[in-house]
């Protein structure tokens, strides 16, 4: 290495030498020592870039001189005296001063070293080269292999420590620290806080959930507290409340009635009636089922008389059109004396009834009878809540059929809607409200039927066939819901009217939303 590539920079810091290094041999020069300078500033020795090329070609040329240990950290501090020592030169340049011949003397004198040093660093790279190859595929990290690559020259291979300053990274306090590569990516510490940042999304989610069911807690108690404090003040809400209480219709309908009730309103009950009026659906000005036909399957709970409106509705059917156009199937199995009901009826209208037991026979019957005006199909009684209801809805959810849910009207609303939504009545032609004549309030019921949209396509009020098989108006039936009135003992007083509606949640609110004044 020829001593004119390396040169020596003096300066107040190190970051001033430093730029002064870059502005001589660039970016990419080499800085070979660093130390304090005799007037309190710092010393820099660095060299060109091209300069480590030179080294390391001289370097595999030169030969080196071994001991019996292989290790150049063992050999190095022993070598290195007896190759500074030959290196010396025995006198100084004629002309030159004490400082130059003493930098020609540790320029000499490292050349040497670092050849030695830079061979080693050749050696120890190739052999991690090697046995970074050796290891199996799978056990290759890319990162720890370059870390292992980068830092096995550095501590295997220590320069001699007489060469040493010369070559080692300089470390000064006042230096700007280096930023590290960053490393790649661990993916199980990216899965870990998208974890923890999905955990806390669901709790706040939580949270916010919680606040709003709070906060609507809080409106359903001050929006009772409010309406309370309207019937005290209101003698007319009060009594209208009172009145449609004890014809049994729902505290959701009650409070949205009473809330829309005209201040002039004259006669608040008649005022109320006119509104259900509107609100229910009756079928009184529609042709009747038994005048237009079709095909329809009766459905509902146990016991609600679905056997009794089929011979009804087959009986006022022929007596306009003749049994000849009529058609009856039975899909109770379950009950013997169900079957042998009907066809009791069907034997007085002669009428043949027809037994399916699944749905490829209940299909093979409706195209037998597809000639028929009106075919009629009974089906097995099941509590709402029963498993097999949802079969029973599958077995007769042909294109063709028609559903018809049967109610007890004299059941309890929470009876009458649960019925409702387990049959799908939505989904259903109409409503029969059946045993109207046991029924001591009708208001349950026709609550009911507001509440879902549905439409009323006939009432049954006895067991007579076909005489008590009815179709009554909307304003026939809620004045019947209207006459009735509680007995004494299921009579409420102004303080029990106000706990019925202390209890009241935004849920019964929404149930009686629907309703049109």
């Amino acid at each position: 290495m020829n001593a004119h590539n390396v040169k020596r920079f003096t300066a107040r810091n190190s970051r001033e030498a430093l730029a002064l290094v870059r502005q001589a041999f660039g970016e990419d020069a080499v800085v070979l020592s660093t130390r304090p300078s005799e007037g309190g500033g710092v010393e820099v020795l660095a060299m060109a870039p091209d300069g480590i090329g030179q080294i390391e070609k001289a370097a595999a040329s030169a030969p080196l001189v071994r001991a019996a240990d292989p290790s150049p950290a063992m050999r190095a501090p022993e070598a290195a005296p007896a190759r500074a020592a030959a290196a010396k030169p025995k006198a100084a340049a004629p002309g030159a001063t004490a400082e130059v011949q003493r930098d020609v003397e540790q320029l000499e004198m490292s050349t040497l070293s670092f050849q030695d040093y830079v061979r080693n660093r050749m050696l120890k790279r190739r052999q991690a080269q090697r046995d970074l190859n050796a290891l199996p595929e799978r056990s290759v990290d890319p990162v720890s292999a370059m870390a292992a690559e980068m830092a096995a020259p550095a501590i295997a291979a220590t320069p001699p420590a007489a060469a040493r300053r010369f070559v080692d990274a300089p470390v000064l306090s006042d230096m700007e620290p280096i930023a590290p590569l960053a490393p790649q990516a661990d993916l199980r510490a990216q899965a870990m806080q998208a974890a923890q940042a999905e955990q806390v999304t669901r709790s706040g989610e939580a949270m916010m959930a919680e606040l709003r069911s709070m906060k609507g807690l809080i409106e359903d108690r001050f929006g009772a507290l409010a309406f309370m404090e309207k019937l005290q003040t209101s003698p007319r809400r009060a009594a209208l409340t009172q009145r449609l209480l004890d014809a049994g219709f729902s505290p959701a309908l009650i409070r949205k009635m009473a809330e829309v009730l005209p201040a002039d309103e004259g006669d608040e009950a008649a005022w109320a009636a006119g509104v259900l009026e509107r609100n229910l659906v009756a079928a009184e000005r529609e042709p009747a089922l038994e005048e237009t036909g079709g095909i329809f399957a009766l459905v509902g709970a146990t016991g609600v008389g679905k056997t009794t409106t089929t011979a009804k509705l087959a009986a006022a059917f022929a007596t306009e059109h003749g049994s000849g156009n009529l058609g009856l199937i039975t899909l109770d199995a379950y009950r013997v004396g169900a079957q042998e009901q009907l066809r009791t009826y069907g034997r007085i209208l002669g009428v043949p009834v027809h037994t399916a037991h699944d749905r490829a026979s209940l299909e093979d019957l409706l195209d037998l009878l597809s000639a028929k005006k009106m075919v009629l199909i009974d089906t097995a009684g099941m509590a709402q809540r029963d498993a097999r209801t949802r079969e029973l809805l599958e077995m007769v959810s042909h294109r063709a059929i028609q559903k018809l849910l049967v109610i007890n009207a004299a059941a309890q609303g929470e009876t009458i809607e649960d019925v409702l939504v387990s049959y799908r009545a939505a989904a259903c032609r109409g409503v029969v409200l059946s045993k109207i004549d046991e029924a001591v309030k009708l208001g349950p019921a026709l609550d009911a039927v507001i509440r879902h949209k549905l439409r009323i396509v006939g009432v049954a009020n006895g067991q007579r066939v076909p005489e008590d098989w009815h179709r009554l108006s909307a304003q026939a039936l809620v004045q019947r819901a209207m006459r009735a009135q509680a007995g004494p003992s299921w009579k409420m007083d102004a303080g029990e009217v106000n706990l019925v509606f202390a209890s009241f949640g935004s849920a019964s609110r929404a149930a009686g939303a629907a309703l049109h004044a």
